[in-house]
Formats: structure tokens, C-alpha cells, sequence
């Protein structure tokens, strides 16, 4: 199972270490400086590590794996945002706590047929204006939480790690048998802690505003076409060879709802590439800089003995929020297969399922405790931006909702099932 370990030199974690650190400060301290130059600083950090692992390492096939996974992550999640895009839900935009609990229960069902990327970009622009009159920073974040995150723990299609896990042989429906005890729990804690945060605000909210800008307003869905398009991404994800046919049928599925989506699905959805812009450029600086990391991870993890279930989740789980959620996984998978000496995943499941489970929800779950833990996490505050809705700093984020929220559910999640 996966690539030859290498040694990296410990210092070339450094460049992964500092575009982390630029990602989660510089749109703090020097936003507009961040926003003209963040392509060279992601790209350029890159730069020196694939240089490093070409010419120092002499380690071109390392390169080649990782850039056919960034391809196979981004020709996904790529194709599902352009898709989702050409699909316009039209809301009502008085939206109670409950009605709002219930759409954020069908979009954590969603995740897991359209990927929390799809569920994200089909789901936020209406989300936002169901809660236009008292949009705040909780609605985004929750969302973040639930839809971009936890409600995808269910398919090798919710979110990215459980893609590659995928990739390396975990059956298809292998998660969703496993995972579903973790996924109800969590998901309903979540959805009660927003219930109760969310009839305080709607309690603040001046009635007779709510009921003017509402009355004229009524559901409707437009672009339905593209659902024949996102029927072709999800067949193609169950195609393994040749070698880049599946992101091929992607991208060819993406250009084809670009091009048939009538324009006023298009505006109405304020579509555009920035946020999939973004988000590729950060990831082949993210992808390219924590090839050290994760190969020192790997090494070292290996010397681990005997680790528990608890370990997993929690060492995926916080290294999946501070990197990418999708590598993460797969670097804590090649641990549990050094420490198991078992590259059999038939066997590897039936003997340590219950890790490779930890690993799995620790990965999806701890994707939602940062912006950079999960690709559409980035999406969602670059499109509540464009909106001008105020969706909280980087630290803000952490701070004020991943710790007092995400932080006592994942306790809970230990606890029950893995300690």
C-alpha cells in the first residue's frame, strides 16, 4: 500500500510550518497584501520543497504521487463546485430554528451524494438568504461544521479523506455500515447546540422587518439539468483505470454544465472561479509543502508499537486541522499499516477496523476545527465574503466556535466509541 517512505530532513518541515502560519495570520495583519500575493507565497513555499525531494532526495516518483492525488482532489471537489453552481435553489427567506435544523439535516444527508464540496456550494448561497434579515457569524460556522463537514462522514464521495481511503481499497460501502453510530451522534449534537444558539437569535430579530422582506417569497429550484451532470461525476468516481480517466469524465462533466447553465442560473448564484481559484492555489502549496511531514510521520509512527483507536482519532483528528484532512488520513493509514505489519486491506479492516474507523472520523470530524482543515471550509467563508456577511476570522473561527462547540462533541465522540 502506497509509496516507498523517505527521510526527509526534519528542517524541511519548515516551509509547511510557515505557509500554515501565513495562512492563519497574514488575512489578519495584511489582508490586502494577502489577497494580491498569496499565489506566489503558496507556490513559492512549494517550490522549495519540490525542489528539495527532485534534486536533493532524488525522489520523482514521491513528486508524481502526490501530484496525481492533488489532481484526483481537485478535479473533484473542482467538478462539484462548477456543477452545484448551475443549480439555483430559490428560498423563502423567513427562516425559523427549526426550519433551519432541518435544512442543515438534509444538507449533512446531501454530503454524502454530492460531497460536503457540492452540498456546500449548492447549499449556502440559499442558506444565506433564508437567513438574510439575521445572518451572523453562527449560521456560517455551523454550516461549516455540519454540511462541509460532518454530515459527509457516510461515503467515499462526503469528503476527500474517505475518497483516497477509497483509492487504497476500503469498500464502498465499508463507512457507511461503520461510521453511522459516530455520524448520528455528532450530527445530533451539533444540530441541538445550533437549535439552542440560534432561538436567541432569532429572538433579537425585529418582527415586522422579518415579515415585510419575506412575503412575496417562494421556494423554487432551477439548472435541474445539471443533476444529469452530477449523476456523471459520482458514476466516474467508481472508475479506477485508466490512470486519469475518472478526472478526465470530471472535468469534461464541469465544462459541460458551465456551457449549458442558462446566465441567470449563473448570476443569481453570483457564480464565479474565485473560490475554487483559491482554494487550488493554497492546496498545491499545502499538498507540495507537507510531502515532509507527512513522510516524518510516517516514519515515526511507524516505531509506535501497539497504538489504541484513541490515538488515531485524536492524532488524525488534530493534524487534520492543522493540514489538509485528505493527507492526513492517508499518512495515519500507512501508520496503522507500519504498525500492524498488515498491507492486506481486506484483512487490515476485519482485524483493526475499529482504527481505521477512528482514523476515518477523526479525519472528516477535525476537518471542521479550522478554515484550512477541509476544502470547502475556505469555499464557504470566500462566498459569505463576497455576500458581505461576516464570517469570522482564521483565530476568531477557533476560538469562538470550534473550541466552545466542535471541542465537547468530539470528547463525547471518544468517550462513547473509542476510548
Amino acid at each position: 500500500m502506497g509509496h516507498e517512505t523517505i527521510a526527509p530532513n526534519p528542517l524541511m518541515i519548515l516551509p509547511f510550518v510557515i505557509l500554515l502560519g501565513t495562512i492563519a495570520l497574514a488575512p489578519l495583519l495584511a489582508g490586502n497584501w494577502w489577497l494580491k500575493h498569496y499565489p506566489k507565497v503558496a507556490i513559492g513555499l512549494g517550490a522549495i520543497t519540490l525542489g528539495y525531494y527532485l534534486f536533493g532526495l532524488h525522489a520523482g516518483t514521491r513528486v508524481l504521487h502526490v501530484a496525481q492525488e492533488y489532481v484526483s482532489f481537485i478535479a473533484l471537489i473542482g467538478s462539484l463546485y462548477v456543477v452545484s453552481g448551475g443549480i439555483h435553489i430559490r428560498v423563502k427567506g423567513e427562516a425559523t430554528p427549526l426550519t433551519n435544523v432541518i435544512f442543515l439535516l438534509i444538507g449533512a444527508l446531501l454530503a454524502n451524494v454530492l460531497g460536503t464540496t457540492g452540498a456546500s456550494m449548492l447549499l449556502i448561497r440559499p442558506w444565506i438568504r433564508m437567513n438574510k434579515y439575521r445572518i451572523t457569524a453562527h449560521h456560517i460556522v455551523f454550516f461549516i461544521f455540519i454540511v462541509s463537514n460532518v454530515g459527509g462522514c457516510l461515503t467515499p464521495i462526503g469528503d476527500p479523506p474517505l475518497f483516497l481511503g477509497y483509492l487504497k481499497g476500503v469498500p464502498f460501502w465499508w463507512v457507511a455500515e461503520h461510521c453511522w453510530p459516530m455520524w448520528a451522534v455528532g450530527l445530533g449534537f451539533l444540530l441541538v447546540m445550533f437549535f439552542i444558539v440560534d432561538c436567541f437569535n432569532f429572538k433579537l430579530a425585529p418582527e415586522n422587518i422579518r415579515k415585510k422582506e419575506t412575503e412575496q417569497e417562494t421556494w423554487r429550484f432551477d439548472g435541474l439539468p445539471n443533476l444529469f451532470f452530477l449523476a456523471v461525476i459520482l458514476g466516474a468516481v467508481f472508475i479506477n483505470k485508466p490512470i486519469f480517466l475518472r478526472e478526465a469524465l470530471m472535468i469534461l462533466a464541469a465544462v459541460g454544465s458551465y456551457y449549458t447553465t442558462k446566465k441567470p442560473v449563473h448570476e443569481a448564484n453570483h457564480f464565479n472561479f474565485h473560490p475554487i481559484q483559491e482554494v487550488a492555489i493554497l492546496f498545491i502549496g499545502i499538498f507540495a509543502t507537507m510531502i515532509p511531514a507527512l513522510d516524518w510521520l510516517e516514519l515515526n509512527a511507524a516505531k509506535l508499537g501497539d497504538p489504541t483507536p484513541a490515538f488515531f482519532f485524536w492524532g488524525s483528528g488534530l493534524l487534520s486541522s492543522a493540514l489538509d484532512n485528505a493527507p492526513t488520513y492517508l499518512s495515519f493509514l500507512s501508520a496503522l499499516v507500519g504498525a500492524t505489519h498488515d498491507s492486506d486491506m481486506a484483512h487490515l479492516l476485519s482485524t483493526n477496523g475499529i482504527s481505521v474507523v477512528a482514523i476515518s472520523v477523526g479525519a472528516v470530524f477535525f476537518g471542521a476545527c479550522t478554515y484550512i482543515g477541509n476544502g470547502p471550509n475556505f469555499m464557504v467563508k470566500s462566498i459569505a465574503d463576497q455576500q458581505k456577511v461576516h464570517a469570522p476570522t482564521f483565530l476568531g473561527y477557533i476560538f469562538k466556535f470550534a473550541l466552545p462547540f466542535m471541542l465537547p462533541m468530539l470528547v463525547i465522540i471518544w468517550l462513547i466509541f473509542f476510548r
